[in-house]
């Protein structure tokens, strides 16, 4: 499940201060859409509550399911949880929610899991929590609907038994395809407790539409509070869809197996809960390996991966160029803006750098206000162009402070595999000359180094100098 829990995107056109509410310092956009989509889920419940025959039974397997969540969770609370948008197998127990209990019990399901999470793992801003629940609840309660319409059971909706009858329920009137579906219900009517096929395609098809709307909701909301950031970055990639996959299918097992007999959780929860744990365990890998900051690579973990990536250019005898961007002035405007307003300029220059580099292009923050970026296959002209394109990009960016718009440049230097070096150490020695010259010419610039393979500095003792 995709959630916005502790999502790491920021507006731009906001910087929280002290005394106000986290909320009312996103964007208006941000505001309205989560305001909408929580009051939504609200009516909704208020509406099929009025409708639904709460009874034990179904109590009662809203308690099991309930609780097997929680029991993931705490099974997983000191692995922690990584930032950026976190995914978790919480749809394994939601799912099973909503194609065996009435529609209202899977807009509600998400409501307990979401306060053990904030009291529990971790605490985030309120308003988050509140949206993710609505979202997902709005999700659930959309599956929910269709599985028991395209089922023909009443029993989900109504909590009366009894076969479909489309006059008790006419909101269903007018979808198409439905009526022809209806007519069939006699084969599909026995549901999932009874492993009928037909039952089972159709919770496939709605696990599909709870992924596909839950993901879409989530979507727009991180879209409204960055309309610059990629599309990309909240909606699926093939392991995003490796992982639905995988969501999908625990919870329509669950939801066949509660619906034979529920004592058969205890057999499940186990191996859930060891998926669980291997997801979160995996997440928080790929965390440590990013800057919490720009959530680009980190300086050890870029280090790595441009090893690989020259092992590899030496041994095919491609090219290869390193160019290291620096922010210029970058002090005077967290002296001037205050330090949040500096965070901003990072997030949108390493947000800049990335959307202008290829997929296979490594780029990671080398510490401060300084970045990296390898480009495996470049040559001197293809290096300085792009050098030449990043440098632009960040110049027209601007970031919104309390009474001005803050604009940035930033100086480059470039270097190039068996011109300016032949390894890593040598590589960033001669872009870091090449940076230091833009600098002495008056920043916003690109430079390559005036000599190739430039030799480190010496001291005045003679010996060799590092790298600052």
């Amino acid at each position: 499940m995709t959630a916005t829990g502790q999502t790491s995107v920021k507006p731009r056109d906001a910087i929280c201060s002290p005394g106000r509410w986290p909320l009312l310092a996103q964007s208006r956009a941000l505001v309205a859409y989560l305001c909408a989509i929580v009051t939504l889920d609200l009516v909704v419940i208020g509406v099929l509550a009025k409708s639904t025959e709460f009874r034990l039974a179904d109590l009662a397997t809203f308690a099991a399911l309930t609780g097997c969540g929680a029991v993931c969770i705490e099974a997983t609370r000191r692995l922690g949880m990584p930032a950026g948008v976190p995914r978790d197998l919480l749809s394994a127990w939601w799912l099973p929610v909503a194609f065996l209990l009435p529609p209202v019990y899977a807009l509600l399901a998400p409501v307990p899991l979401q306060i053990l999470l904030q009291l529990r793992v971790r605490a985030t801003v309120l308003y988050r929590r509140v949206f993710t629940s609505a979202a997902v609840g709005l999700a659930a309660g959309t599956a929910s609907v269709l599985f028991h319409s395209w089922t023909g059971d009443r029993v989900g909706l109504f909590g009366t038994a009894g076969p479909f009858d489309g006059a008790a329920m006419p909101w269903s009137v007018g979808l198409p395809g439905l009526d022809g579906v209806l007519a069939d219900a006699g084969s599909v009517a026995g549901g999932l407790s009874a492993g009928a096929g037909q039952a089972i395609a159709v919770a496939v098809l709605c696990a599909i539409v709870f992924t596909v709307l839950n993901t879409a909701l989530i979507a727009v909301a991180a879209h409204a509070a960055d309309p610059e950031g990629r599309w990309g970055e909240v909606l699926w990639d093939r392991e995003r869809l490796l992982l639905d996959a995988v969501e999908l299918c625990l919870g329509v097992i669950v939801a066949v197996l509660c619906g034979l007999n529920l004592a058969l959780l205890l057999l499940l929860l186990p191996p859930v809960v060891l998926l669980q744990r291997s997801l979160l365990h995996a997440q928080l890998q790929a965390a440590a390996r990013t800057d919490p900051k720009t959530g680009l690579l980190n300086a050890a973990a870029w280090q790595r991966e441009a090893d690989t990536e020259i092992g590899r250019a030496q041994r095919m005898g491609n090219s290869l160029a390193l160019v290291l961007v620096d922010i210029d002035h970058f002090k005077k405007v967290n002296d001037t803006y205050g330090h949040l307003v500096g965070d901003q300029v990072l997030i949108q220059v390493a947000a800049t750098l990335r959307s202008q580099l290829r997929e296979y292009d490594v780029v990671g923050r080398f510490g401060g206000e300084e970045f990296v970026v390898l480009l495996p296959g470049a040559d001197v002209h293809e290096a300085r162009r792009v050098a030449e394109r990043l440098r632009t990009r960040v110049g027209r960016m601007a970031v919104a402070a309390e009474q001005a718009m803050v604009t940035v440049t930033v100086s480059a230097g470039v270097a190039v595999m068996n011109l300016h070096g032949a390894d890593l150490i040598e590589l960033l020695a001669a872009a870091d000359l090449a940076l230091y010259r833009a600098k002495e010419l008056g920043r916003d610039r690109i430079c390559l180094p005036a000599t190739p393979a430039a030799p480190p500095p010496r001291r005045a003792d003679g010996a060799t100098g590092g790298i600052p």
